[in-house]
């Protein structure tokens, strides 16, 4: 059965605006408000452009208010988000059913325990919601951590491509990573006198067809964190939408670089598969600006091994299919490959050119993230994206199953304006 919090946000608001009384609780309060575009150019044979014209354009608003409060040993934090959108990409998410590849739609609660998330409306290519991202409780003692409630954590050593962090990853190409979005769980963390430590994490989800919870689409995890001299390593052994993983990982500092890797093993119905990612980081300095740079590999096991990305071909990959679904995936092929390097231009100004390069077909995304902290509280961060490959490739449009459509995209921006408070 759904577990539904009636007026969750009028609930949030109340936390936020009482006063506290006792004098040994502290509590914070804060947040941001952001507003963001995003516009695309779509070639002349995307399937996109038949229902968007010739450029697709997301306009998005968003308020987070954080509030949180402790005492001795017992915490609470809660976040509520109120979501404004008029995106084509909505648009297009409702006009093209049924597509082997999921299109992204207004963010929901159909597989979290709790239902946090209020929509208030939704419809054509506009939405406006209000949820809570985080609703938790905490106790924390000497060597302990214990929080029930909606959550994010972060797994693994990967910078952009993470197969250990199984719980809500990033696109490897978002611009916006502050927060990931958080889901209900319980987490324990135990610290062993050794500088150890191991983390358990217990996530319960519904199945969206049905609506109840089910063992089959929630997860169990354990990840061991441990030193070895300059290494530092990861244990990882979880149950996981009903496969099971093992993964380890780590990472050592040696030769001026940072080297980290994971490397992880998945048991589905009907395979095993290996995913892996290694990469180096590196700081110098150039033309007496601060730079630090990175190269990553990444083997994505459960990519299409042919680098056949025909909706046919991707149909009898239902393990990827899934993942892709859920947002653990956001890449087709099998081999990856991405270098980066951040720039200070002045303290306040920092320039990012990145790479994703796919090493099975001629294909590239070339990515320029500029973020500038333009007041005190005020943040802009920029981005130009650019898609680079013939048709049929991951990047340059893969087949949409349509005489001579592609689902393509072209040249992107992105640019967003963010006030801290």
């Amino acid at each position: 059965m759904k577990v539904r919090l009636a007026f969750p946000w009028l609930a949030s608001l109340a936390l936020l605006t009482t006063p506290v009384q006792a004098q040994d609780w502290a509590s914070d309060f804060g947040g941001h408000i952001k507003g963001q575009v995003t516009s695309s150019q779509l070639p002349e044979d995307s399937l996109f452009r038949d229902l968007a014209g010739s450029e697709a354009t997301d306009l998005a608003g968003e308020l987070r208010l954080k509030f949180a409060t402790r005492r001795d040993r017992w915490d609470f934090k809660a976040d509520y988000q109120f979501i404004a959108l008029h995106a084509d990409s909505l648009a297009l998410a409702r006009g093209l059913p049924g597509l082997a590849l999921p299109t992204q739609g207004v963010i929901d609660d159909d597989r979290r325990w709790f239902d946090l998330t209020d929509t208030i409306h939704d419809q054509g290519n506009e939405a406006v919601v209000q949820r809570l991202d985080r609703l938790s409780v905490g106790l924390t003692t000497e060597r302990t951590a214990w929080r029930f409630g909606r959550q994010a954590i972060t797994w693994g050593n990967g910078l952009v491509f993470t197969p250990m962090d199984i719980f809500n990853p990033f696109d490897p190409a978002a611009v916006d990573k502050e927060y990931k979005p958080g889901d209900d769980m319980l987490y324990g963390q135990v610290l062993f006198g050794n500088g150890d430590d191991l983390q358990g994490v217990a996530v319960v989800r519904r199945d969206p067809s049905t609506g109840d919870t089910a063992a089959d689409q929630s997860s169990l995890a354990f990840k061991y964190h441990g030193f070895a001299g300059r290494w530092e390593y990861d244990l990882l052994a979880a149950e996981h939408f009903d496969d099971q993983v093992l993964g380890l990982g780590g990472n050592l500092s040696a030769g001026g670089a940072i080297w980290r890797g994971d490397l992880t093993w998945t048991r589905t119905a009907t395979q095993e598969v290996l995913s892996a990612t290694a990469s180096a980081s590196y700081s110098w300095t150039w033309s007496g600006r601060n730079v630090s740079g990175f190269l990553e590999y990444y083997r994505n096991g459960f990519g299409q091994p042919s680098g056949d990305y025909s909706p046919n071909d991707l149909l009898q990959n239902p393990d990827l299919l899934n993942r892709l679904a859920r947002g653990e995936v956001y890449t087709l092929a099998r081999n990856y490959l991405a270098a980066s390097a951040s720039v200070e231009m002045t303290p306040l100004w920092m320039l990012t050119p990145t790479v994703f390069l796919n090493l099975d077909d001629p294909s590239a995304l070339a990515q320029v993230v500029c973020r500038y902290d333009w007041r005190q509280n005020l943040t802009v961060l920029a981005a130009l994206n650019l898609p680079l490959g013939p048709s049929g490739s991951e990047y340059g449009g893969i087949e949409s199953g349509r005489p001579g459509r592609d689902l393509s995209t072209g040249p992107g921006l992105f640019a967003q304006l963010a006030w801290y408070f």
